[in-house]
């Protein structure tokens, strides 16, 4: 059966953005180019800016994407009240998106060092709001009593600290394994340890 346009679109525009990611976290913004993002892609050069106009727009989306995917991780936020189940399940995803997602958290991490020069406004319009929500939903556990009172904005960057570590920070960690990346087991442990630090930390078990 044929392809739809959508679907062959929707195929391309992935494989163009999985690449990207790829290339923009080996080679920063500056060092990657369209060709090179295509040749990876395993499409022609016009394609790529078919769907992207500019290598700046194909960061953006990149960016972006990587934004809604950490954005799906904190949606335990809403579907859950007890913290234990909340930030347990959250670290869970951010840990398992450093390790099987690296590239785009190098990417973010880079951007952000620099300043943001090219999401700036984007960031501000697409992180602040929600990031509000978040540090609202542990003040009611605090006022409710169900955690040790702790600033929100600082917890949760704690969390975003010590699980995208195992991204940004992924060779001195297989570096300081014998020259090897962690295991399923050693994986695990290290999750199970994120979580009870963080947990213990605000008066809960792990």
């Amino acid at each position: 059966m044929a392809r739809t346009q959508d679907e062959i679109r929707q195929t391309n525009v992935k494989k163009i953005l999985q690449a990207a990611e790829q290339l923009f976290a080996e080679k920063g913004y500056a060092g990657a180019s369209m060709g090179e993002i295509a040749q990876l892609a395993d499409l022609p050069k016009s394609n790529v800016h078919y769907y992207f106009a500019t290598k700046k727009a194909l960061y953006q989306e990149v960016l972006l994407a990587l934004l809604a995917v950490w954005k799906q991780d904190a949606l335990c936020f809403e579907l859950y009240d007890d913290p234990r189940v909340v930030l347990s399940t959250y670290i869970r995803a951010k840990m398992n998106h450093s390790r099987y997602r690296a590239h785009g958290s190098k990417i973010w991490a880079a951007e952000v060092m620099q300043g943001a020069p090219i999401l700036k406004e984007r960031l501000r319009d697409h992180l602040y709001e929600w990031t509000k929500l978040k540090e609202s939903k542990i003040r009611e556990w605090i006022e409710a009593g169900q955690i040790n009172p702790v600033e929100p904005s600082y917890l949760l960057y704690m969390i975003w600290a010590s699980t995208q570590h195992y991204a940004d920070f992924d060779y001195q960690i297989s570096l300081l394994n014998d020259d090897k990346p962690l295991d399923d087991l050693q994986f695990e442990k290290a999750v199970q340890s994120v979580t009870s630090v963080i947990l213990r930390g605000i008066g809960l078990t792990a």
